[in-house]
């Protein structure tokens, strides 16, 4: 069981980051020229306009996890993954007016659902749409991830370069601590600018890659190629599975 104070400070800690990280993505939106929408994002087969209806569609799904865990139901995240699909389908093509108001209003129904809870219900369990069950906490970070990655995945006027130094370094541990011990040569990961280290893969250390911990962490969550990365010995990086 997760310690009611301990879950209730970690989310209240990373509100913040998730405010500054909204305010970026509707700053960034917002520049964007109208028919921008309707161009390729980085995500293969989703314009911009898909990424953006899955941000606020994956805004409400949050707020029906803490709605669940404020009241001891259980409420799935999305009705079905086929109404998540159509969900973001639908959205899609709407011009960027309404696709920045949409942004906007589903964060206040986020932040008002987080308003509601209480200490204690930080703690409660919920369950992901992938089935994990994780605790109430954790949403707030999720958001941060939604956020930051696919602001990246709009293609747009915004790199992994400019991710925050909190959530870099705490991806970075966690994509790598994922990575560890699955059936991937060994990799060490060496980040020069921030002195931290991970370690994907099994065996015996194969390769040694070092760079800036953004880049190392693009090239881990799939938003970059790693060629920005230096290998030692040179060879090929491996292919890392979908982030998931």
């Amino acid at each position: 069981m997760t310690d009611p104070r301990s879950a209730a400070a970690l989310a209240t800690e990373r509100i913040g980051l998730v405010e500054a990280g909204t305010r970026r993505m509707l700053e960034t939106v917002s520049a964007l020229l109208p028919e921008a929408v309707a161009e390729p994002s980085a995500l293969p087969g989703w314009t911009r306009g898909h990424v953006l209806a899955h941000i606020a569609r994956n805004a409400d799904s949050l707020v029906n996890l803490l709605t669940g865990a404020r009241t001891g139901t259980d409420i799935p995240q999305y009705a079905s993954e086929q109404a998540r699909d159509q969900g973001i389908e639908d959205g899609a093509g709407r011009p960027l007016d309404a696709q920045l108001a949409d942004l906007r209003e589903s964060h206040e129904r986020f932040a008002a659902a987080v308003a509601l809870m209480d200490p204690e219900d930080w703690a409660a369990d919920v369950r992901h749409r992938s089935g994990v069950v994780f605790p109430a906490c954790d949403l707030v970070w999720k958001r941060l991830g939604e956020l930051e990655y696919h602001l990246v995945d709009l293609g747009a006027d915004y790199s992994p370069a400019e991710w925050p130094e909190e959530f870099a370094v705490t991806e970075f541990h966690k994509l790598a601590l994922k990575l560890h011990g699955t059936e991937l040569p060994a990799v060490e990961l060496v980040a020069e600018d921030t002195g931290d280290r991970g370690l994907i893969g099994s065996g015996d250390i194969a390769l040694t890659v070092r760079g800036p911990l953004r880049s190392l962490l693009a090239w881990l969550s799939g938003r970059s190629d790693g060629a920005d990365l230096r290998r030692t010995p040179d060879t090929a990086l491996p292919q890392l599975p979908p982030m998931g």
